[in-house]
């Protein structure tokens, strides 16, 4: 209407049309030129109007995204040197609408850079850890029950009595040494140390980069029994708290033996780590991985329950009923008991980040607000950036904020429809609301976290909404409940009489779990998205949730050249471990594995997730004679050979491969080497054999030389100001 210039019809009411008919800019330019586009252009702006500033929390995230992905730390200035200017130029080009955007989401971009920078600087710098057993002495600041024996954090740690150490490291104990320790004892041990293990692969998660901005310097076990120096006062509130964790977990497994103590010990206090590992792959495969995961539901949950308790309460009264603001203090209280839950489940950056939405949410409802709006979303995720930069790589901010993001516009786009669900409210039509709506709850979450789950994790569940609408209620409505209860009469010697009823809705949870978890197929196994593909996949969510106009599907596309990005992608036919014990060939059919002494779990679940195949050790996947093998996953391409004996011939394969050192023997076959002292170097690396030759990556090339990464043996970081790096000796 607008480029045909039909009378009686303003600007608003044809860009209405066009907005229902589907038509744009493009047309509105190929009919009436320059002056309708211009035209058109001011009702888009007026269409996403408040929506533009929804997009400064993610130009934020691909700051603080940028600068973990940069392969060398960047100058301490160069955050600054582009975010100064930027706010410069905001704050001058106030009469230029577009120009004065351009600078906002250049100054959120570079301000997102800088908050990583400063979160890095902040950090304290790497340790070097002994290769030999050491005396350990610390304070004990958690005690972490595992399903057979413990494990301790110590803080003010000193090595054969050193100087103390600005990390903390965790140590596991002998048999039920950590039963009579608490937070705030001073112990001594002897213990071999180790550093955090470096990535499985190259692009693989990088434990090493986690423990960099959570303050953990190593890992290790004790090697004798724990000698008690002294029990310090708990004075400290950090310890206090602390404290009262442990002494919850304690009486709670007393009560509650087994998993299901082990799980009401996660939901009470967030101490997750004596779960069995069988029950925790039932709930990570049939899509329940979340209730163990202290977060939005959880606290949900709290605060709905202490609201709706103290609202019923303080209306029950008559007194209170007519003179108090009876929401408003309802209000407060469940703020004041989300807090504590929070408090008590440890403070991780999952629960904040969901109490800030709590928060948020229970806010807009005393104010008469949306409950939940995008608005308090990108407050949420800017917050959290601010408090935690590192926290973008993990896969809980990545799922958390996908899955929030679908559920505000999927139900906001779906509203109408689920109203005339609803009709006039009847007792039938009441209840097929609820379940279509915690099915549709499911499907949303579930759904728009997939693409992360499947990046870091290698495959999706199938059923997650059959399991999540049988197991969700009995959270919600059994267990958490009782769980709250059983904490309020836990002073008075009487939680029992609450722990027995949760353990019995925690049973059948379990019984959800397990059982879905068995079904055929329950977890489908997908191809590695790159990292180019998840950027697109988000920027496409993003693109598709922000917009409020037909210009939200633009990111539709994009969204699926994402998850079609797989195609793109070969994954490597060869890996070597970060220490060469591990040597493996991925064929069409399975893997096959050559190690050296007992092969490490945690690598070989790495790359079975990773390449979706199990090992296969047969003779008919390999052949192997005179001291070699040759690694050939496809008859057209190249081979790598694989030395098993010191004597073998270097001849006869595109790139050699040694769990041992071959000290130069074979630089004379004129292809690379990756033996011992390569990944000692370099770390693990990745092999592709194609028909043309062989390409090669370390996992030093993937990471590149940050502060979080072991700087090469015998070489000095070369960034001046940067924390060292350990520096080993050869093995």
């Amino acid at each position: 209407f607008v480029a045909q210039r039909q009378p009686g019809v303003d600007v608003k009411q044809g860009f209405a049309v066009m907005h229902r008919t589907g038509m744009g800019l493009a047309l509105g330019a190929a009919r009436g030129g320059a002056q309708h586009v211009a035209a058109l252009r001011d009702a888009l702006l007026d269409a996403e109007y408040g929506r533009f500033a929804l997009w400064l929390p993610v130009l934020l995230g691909a700051g603080d995204a940028l600068y973990f992905a940069a392969h060398v730390e960047p100058p301490a200035w160069a955050g600054m040197a582009v975010l100064l200017p930027a706010a410069l130029g905001f704050v001058l080009a106030r009469r230029l609408l577009l120009l004065r955007g351009l600078f906002a989401g250049l100054a959120a971009l570079a301000l997102g850079f800088v908050l990583a920078q400063a979160a890095t600087a902040r950090a304290p710098a790497l340790l070097e850890l002994p290769r030999h057993a050491v005396q350990v002495s610390g304070v004990v600041g958690a005690v972490e029950p595992l399903v057979q024996g413990g494990r301790v954090l110590l803080t003010a740690v000193q090595l054969d009595g050193a100087p103390v150490l600005a990390r903390a490291v965790r140590i596991r104990l002998r048999g039920d040494d950590a039963a009579g320790l608490a937070a705030g004892d001073r112990i001594a041990l002897r213990a071999m140390l180790r550093i955090p293990p470096p990535p499985a692969y190259p692009g693989a998660w990088d434990l090493q980069r986690d423990a960099y901005f959570a303050g953990l310097g190593g890992y290790g076990y004790a090697l004798g029994a724990v000698r008690l120096v002294g029990r310090a006062p708990r004075t400290g509130f950090g310890t206090q708290v602390q404290g009262l964790r442990e002494a919850i977990a304690r009486r709670v497994a007393g009560v509650l033996p087994g998993a299901e103590g082990a799980i009401a010990s996660t939901l009470l206090t967030g101490i997750n780590s004596s779960i069995p590992e069988a029950d925790r792959a039932a709930f990570r495969d049939s899509g329940l991985a979340h209730l163990l995961a202290i977060a939005g539901l959880h606290i949900g949950i709290v605060m709905g329950l202490l609201m709706a308790l103290a609202r019923l309460a303080l209306a029950a009264w008559p007194w209170a009923a007519l003179r108090l603001p009876v929401k408003q203090i309802a209000g407060l209280i469940a703020l004041a008991g989300g807090g504590s839950y929070m408090l008590l489940t440890g403070m991780h950056v999952p629960i904040m980040r969901s109490f800030a939405m709590a928060c948020l949410v229970t806010l807009g409802l005393l104010a008469g607000r949306r409950a939940l709006s995008l608005r308090g979303l990108a407050l949420a995720a800017a917050t959290l950036i601010a408090i935690a930069p590192a926290q973008i790589t993990g896969v809980s901010f990545q799922m958390s904020f996908s899955a929030v993001l679908a559920l505000i516009v999927g139900y906001d786009l779906l509203r109408p429809w689920l109203r005339r669900l609803h009709g006039e409210g009847g007792a039938g039509r009441r209840i097929l609301s609820h379940v279509v709506a915690l099915g549709l709850t499911s499907l949303l979450a579930g759904t728009a976290s997939a693409p992360f789950a499947a990046y870091h994790f290698g495959h999706v569940q199938i059923y997650f909404i059959v399991a999540n609408m049988l197991a969700v209620p009995l959270v919600a409505f059994w267990v958490m409940p009782a769980g709250m209860l059983a904490l309020a009469l836990m002073p008075f010697g009487l939680a029992w009489l609450a722990l027995w009823p949760m353990g019995w809705g925690i049973a059948v949870v379990l019984w959800v779990a397990r059982g879905v978890s068995a079904w055929p197929a329950a977890t489908l196994p997908v191809a590695h998205l790159p990292l180019w593909g998840l950027l697109l996949v988000t920027f496409g969510m993003a693109w598709a949730g922000l917009w409020r106009s037909r210009l939200r599907l633009v990111g539709l596309p994009v969204l699926v050249l994402g998850l079609l990005s797989p195609l793109a992608a070969r994954p490597p036919d060869v890996l070597v471990s970060a220490d060469a014990r591990l040597i493996a060939l991925r064929t069409p059919e399975a893997m096959w594995v050559s190690s050296r002494g007992p092969p490490s779990g945690f690598t070989l679940d790495a790359w079975e997730r990773y390449w979706d195949r199990l090992p296969a050790r047969t003779a008919a996947v390999v052949g192997c004679e005179a001291g070699a093998c040759v690694l050939r996953p496809r008859a057209d391409a190249v081979a790598a050979l694989l030395l098993t004996d010191a004597g073998a011939s270097c001849a006869g394969g595109a790139v050699i491969l040694a769990a041992e050192p071959l000290h130069g023997r074979c630089d004379g076959a004129g292809v690379p080497v990756i033996d011992r002292f390569s990944v000692w170097r370099n770390g693990a690396y990745a092999v592709w054999l194609g028909t043309a030759g062989v390409q090669i990556r370390s996992d030093r090339e993937e990471r590149g030389v940050r502060p979080w990464v072991p700087t090469l043996p015998g070489r000095q970081r070369a960034a001046a100001g940067l924390p060292m790096a350990q520096s080993e000796t050869p093995p």
